[in-house]
């Protein structure tokens, strides 16, 4: 939930209606979850694009992660975070379990770089180049694109991406440096463009 204060109204705003309605989901109202569903479908669908690389196998996951939410209904905890950040982790481990089946997730054994601040690639969004950031993403390997997905978008921590790809905070430093190289070859243009632009507001 967002901290107090004006910047954060809406989005508390919204927290509230999930939770009245997650309520009502308790009691299996169709119409709640109806409204809950259309609500967080467009960020679900977004995050598992994005981890498997496959729209339809992400739509896959949205739907399976709320008919979770409803099927659990008044046994359901979704912690402080709300509904939100539950069903996005739901969809996170459904997508690591399907890769995993597939026998896709290599361990790396790259030596940790710097660590450097989960916010580094939302510059780049804010330029509105979300698709071509996206399609970089989808040419990373699974593990690489499922750290650096984890971490800069969802705002997990290192801890919390290495319990979920059951690997260490290292390792995932190293998936990140590795991804990190790869997504700057990428998009060196918008790279360059977002340097020049941080020199130019020093």
């Amino acid at each position: 939930m967002a901290p107090g204060g004006r910047p954060g109204t809406g989005r508390r705003g919204a927290d509230r209606e999930d939770e009245a309605l997650l309520v009502r989901v308790a009691s299996h109202d169709p119409l709640a979850f109806r409204l809950l569903a259309d609500r967080h479908i467009p960020a679900l669908i977004l995050l598992g694009r994005r981890l498997l690389r496959d729209e339809a196998e992400a739509e896959d996951l949205a739907q399976e992660a709320l008919l979770r939410l409803w099927r659990l209904g008044a046994k359901l905890d979704v912690g402080p975070g709300g509904v939100g950040p539950w069903l996005k982790k739901v969809v996170s481990n459904l997508a690591i379990d399907r890769l995993r089946v597939r026998g896709r997730l290599d361990v790396t054994d790259d030596l940790p770089e710097q660590p450097q601040p989960a916010d580094q690639l939302r510059s780049l969004e804010r330029q509105e180049l979300a698709e071509r950031v996206d399609e970089a993403l989808r040419r990373l390997p699974d593990r690489q694109r499922l750290a650096l997905t984890m971490f800069h978008y969802e705002g997990l921590s290192l801890q919390e991406v290495g319990s979920m790809l059951d690997v260490s905070a290292e390792a995932v430093e190293s998936l990140l440096a590795r991804a990190r190289r790869s997504m700057r070859a990428a998009l060196a243009a918008e790279w360059k463009s977002m340097q020049e632009e941080s020199r130019s507001d020093a």
